[in-house]
């Protein structure tokens, strides 16, 4: 995936149209206006052997004949000639195309090889990047290039829009041209076979021309690309997405709109909240958070102040906010005793700010400015209804320029609705010219309001500090893999309570006691020694769910009892299913649920992003996208502790406020247990607990399901998001003697690394950080230790002190390039701790590392002063060479082909 051939796309200096036309309605005709008429600086060169010229423009009879290689072509003919074309274009030079046609993946040529399978593999042979099939094209207002099918051009902005939807693209530019609203890049991606979603992301999140993001998507091809992308680019700016397929059926409609994989709607929701990423739901909301993205500032808070001219919108207002989450601002007296002078006696008092119906221009400006002046509020939500007065105009123009003029005005954030058609509608055109947001009710305005605090809440998200799971729960993984490869050997692939209770067991996860019994009269005397009260559950190969047949029975308290549910569930079995075996009865003992809860606890394969980790109330049937909060392993107590919370607040569980509760931290360690497991064994393809009692910190698994894939043995690709690498950990001795541990960074380190990085001294924070350092912050240390292992790495060497705490001595990181071509690192040893051989232990170890992924190149800067590092660098084999003009040192190493 090369970036170099993506700034080609967005900046080619010259242009072919392979098809183009002077007849109306055909696609190399619609493209030629367009690329004429958007004022692109660089050359046009039409390509059809029909016409001398298309549209006043010289034409070319064939590629060969072209003047000069172009950097950017545009292919408009038949599908059938799309083949040969791009190889043409590809050995004449060309980088980059864009591909209009569609159904390439379904049409043979007459050869019988599949067309779209044929260009691409032309374009490969010649390192030639394609945009499409299927693709209305691309738009970049910043340098007049509207290279599509597109009815309308875009205005220039700071948006870039990416769709795979052609028809959703023109909806977009059809209402962002009547608001106003302008694109940095507008981009239809179409089937995507080779450009696709994290390539745009990667470029799009560093384009110093982009300062928000909006994708349209029907299905993600490369998940771990995708995932990695979008949580970079999510750092620095906000990305919204509308994903369709949020039923079955709009699931299998997208499959066969963009021939993706149809994956669970649940699963996306819950990636595209792990990527820090804001999801809408249909058009209206996207349109509402374009709108936001446009011109809102990024909120310092979620306090929300409702300032109207009547009582009716206002708590319309009011319950909307309170019903999707969100917070009203509490007004000091002193901030209520300024509106008191200002206002009409009869004003609300509150929030929200009832200023009365025949509020004019004045009002609204003086109430705005009181608000403004407040620091009790991060936003303000103006709402007008039309009145006699007809104000609609001057009262917006008034606000508008009190707005201009407050010295707060970058810190509060305004959004406006002035309400109605005729009388509204200037007033609103208004507000978009001068950058104010403003929606056409008030529901929809705190809607889009809501969608910036769900997103600041997700970068917030990103943000935490996780707590790791105490030492004292055990994981041991190597009794429950030797567990699964012994029931793989043995054929199984469906291991219940009794067989999988011991590799659960295995990860501190409790279970209830369980005993196989071959028939009635080994479950009477399991259960005389067990002591009764017992359950009764029948083992059948054949029976997916036993509660469907009914093969359960419970509260059994006698032996007599034992044998007439053996009994009795024999023959219900064989009743709703005569062919079922019966290979004999499961004994549980009984568990106390007096004042517990049930929940259910589920692990799914998705077919997009592997495993997921579902959670919601017990019962037997439960459909995931409505019933379960979803996350993606890998999880930690910060993750898991959003996952329930996430649940608790769309009401997947619900506190029930029973005798001993819920336990958050037990139920997070519960599901960053689950999710170690499900990381460590890549055997399990689906786990349900059901149910699970939580009695307080006491949580116990009773039904247990769990499936088996024997033919999945690592998670090379079965994970969307890589876990810690624990296998890269390793001990090293330094030259005092001293034993260090060598390992990854994790989130968890965040307040330790800081500490390590308060305890530089000033000179050794000159050198690392190229200059004078301020202190880091909070924010930004958990951008060092919460990072993507499949983009980047950080190694730190810890020792333990007296009390066992450990002590962060060194550190090494390095960000890889998208293409993984070069890698750039950056160290800093302890000062107390230099001289002793860590950064050279550090530093071999990022070199081995680096290694082993296929990465080129391996760089590094430092300054004069520092020529203790230069030296080391060189020592290893990088070579040091000197910037004169820069002050600065570089090192450089060649990393393919050669060993440490």
């Amino acid at each position: 995936m090369s970036q170099r051939t993506l700034h080609t796309l967005f900046k080619p200096g010259s242009i072919a149209v392979i098809g183009a036309s002077n007849r109306d309605k055909r696609a190399g005709n619609v493209v030629m206006k367009n690329l004429l008429s958007g004022g692109f600086a660089g050359p046009i060169m039409p390509v059809t052997p029909k016409y001398h010229a298309v549209m006043g423009v010289l034409a070319y009879p064939n590629i060969e004949s072209l003047p000069i290689k172009p950097d950017l072509a545009i292919i408009c003919t038949r599908a059938s000639s799309v083949p040969a074309i791009v190889e043409t274009l590809a050995q004449f030079g060309c980088k980059v195309a864009i591909i209009m046609a569609s159904g390439m993946a379904d049409e043979l040529n007459e050869q019988g090889e599949n067309l779209l399978e044929l260009t691409q593999g032309n374009a490969k042979r010649y390192g030639m990047r394609l945009l499409g099939p299927n693709s209305l094209g691309m738009m970049l207002p910043p340098l007049g290039l509207n290279a599509s099918l597109a009815h309308a051009g875009a205005l220039p902005g700071k948006i870039a829009f990416v769709s795979q939807s052609a028809a959703i693209c023109t909806t977009v530019l059809d209402w962002a041209n009547n608001k106003g609203i302008g694109f940095s890049s507008f981009i239809s991606l179409g089937d995507a076979t080779d450009i696709d979603f994290d390539e745009l992301l990667d470029f799009l999140g560093r384009d110093s021309r982009t300062s928000a993001i909006m994708l349209y998507i029907d299905s993600v091809n490369e998940k771990r690309h995708f995932l990695s992308a979008a949580r970079a680019a999510a750092r620095h700016k906000p990305i919204l997405v509308i994903k369709s397929g949020r039923s079955a059926e709009g699931g299998n409609a997208a499959k066969l709109h963009t021939g993706g994989i149809a994956g669970n709607d649940a699963v996306y929701e819950a990636a595209f909240r792990r990527a820090g990423m804001l999801r809408v739901t249909d058009l209206v909301e996207l349109f509402a958070a374009l709108e936001s993205l446009a011109h809102l500032n990024p909120l310092n808070g979620e306090r929300l102040c409702i300032l109207s001219n009547g009582g009716g919108p206002a708590v319309l207002a009011v319950d909307e906010l309170v019903l999707k989450g969100g917070k009203l601002a509490q007004l000091s007296d002193t901030t209520v005793e300024k509106l008191s002078q200002l206002l009409p006696s009869t004003w609300s008092g509150q929030n929200p700010v009832d200023i009365i119906g025949d509020a004019g221009a004045e009002r609204y400006s003086q109430a705005l400015s009181v608000l403004m002046d407040s620091d009790e509020l991060d936003a303000i939500l103006v709402l007008h209804s039309p009145s006699a007065l007809g104000e609609s105009v001057t009262i917006a123009d008034a606000l508008i320029d009190t707005v201009k003029q407050h010295p707060k005005r970058n810190r509060v954030s305004i959004l406006t609705n002035w309400s109605g058609e005729d009388a509204a509608y200037r007033a609103r055109k208004h507000f978009s010219k001068a950058g104010i947001p403003t929606y056409r009710t008030p529901e929809g305005a705190v809607r889009a309001f809501m969608h910036m605090v769900e997103y600041r809440r997700n970068q917030k998200l990103l943000q935490e500090v996780p707590q790791s799971i105490p030492d004292s729960i055990p994981t041991d993984s190597a009794t429950a893999r030797s567990l699964l490869q012994q029931a793989i050997a043995k054929g199984k692939r469906v291991l219940e309570t009794h067989d999988a209770r011991n590799i659960l067991n295995a990860y501190g996860l409790d279970t209830i006691d369980t005993w196989y019994a071959k028939d009635a009269a080994e479950a009477v005397a399991i259960a005389d020694k067990a002591g009764y009260p017992v359950a009764l559950k029948v083992q059948s190969p054949d029976i997916l769910h036993k509660s469907d047949v009914h093969g359960v029975m419970l509260n059994l308290t006698s032996a007599n009892e034992v044998n007439q549910a053996a009994a009795a569930i024999v023959e219900r079995v064989h009743t709703a299913n005569p062919a079922a075996s019966v290979e004999g009865m499961i004994v549980q003992k009984m568990a106390l649920t007096a004042g517990a809860q049930e929940l259910r606890v589920a692990v799914i394969s998705d077919p997009v992003f592997g495993p997921a980790i579902m959670l919601g109330e017990g019962g037997s049937e439960w459909e995931p996208t409505r019933d379960a909060a979803v996350a993606l392993p890998p999880l930690n107590m910060a993750l898991a502790r959003y996952m329930v919370i996430q649940a608790l607040k769309t009401q997947k569980i619900r506190d029930r406020h029973l005798p001993q509760g819920l336990d958050m931290r037990a139920l997070c360690q519960m599901l960053t247990q689950i999710s170690q497991l499900i990381i460590d064994c890549p055997e399990i393809e689906s786990l349900d607990l059901n149910p699970v009692l939580a009695a307080g910190d006491k949580i116990t698994l009773l039904d247990v399901n769990l499936r088996l894939n024997p033919e999945v043995t690592d998670n090379a690709g079965r994970l969307a998001i890589l876990p810690y690498p624990k296998e890269l950990e390793e001990k090293a001795k330094l030259r005092n003697g001293l034993e260090v541990m060598l390992r990854p960074i994790l989130p968890e380190d965040e307040p330790k690394h800081l500490d390590f990085d308060n305890s530089l001294t000033d000179e050794d924070r000159y050198k690392r950080y190229f200059g004078v350092r301020s202190r880091m912050t909070h924010e930004e240390m958990a951008v060092l230790t919460q990072i993507d292992y499949a983009r980047e790495m950080a190694f730190i060497a810890t020792i333990r002190d007296d009390n066992g705490e450990e002590e962060t001595l060194g550190a090494v990181r390095a960000s890889i390039d998208p293409d993984n071509t070069e890698a750039e690192f950056a160290m800093a040893v302890r000062s107390s701790h230099q001289g002793i051989g860590i950064g050279k232990l550090l530093l071999e170890k990022l070199i081995n590392y680096y290694r082993t992924t296929g990465t080129q190149v391996l760089t590094g800067f430092t300054m004069f002063e520092n020529r203790n590092m230069a030296s080391l660098a060189k020592s290893l084999g990088f070579t040091v060479t000197f910037d004169m003009e820069e002050h600065l040192i570089k090192m450089h190493m060649e990393l393919t082909g050669k060993d440490t």
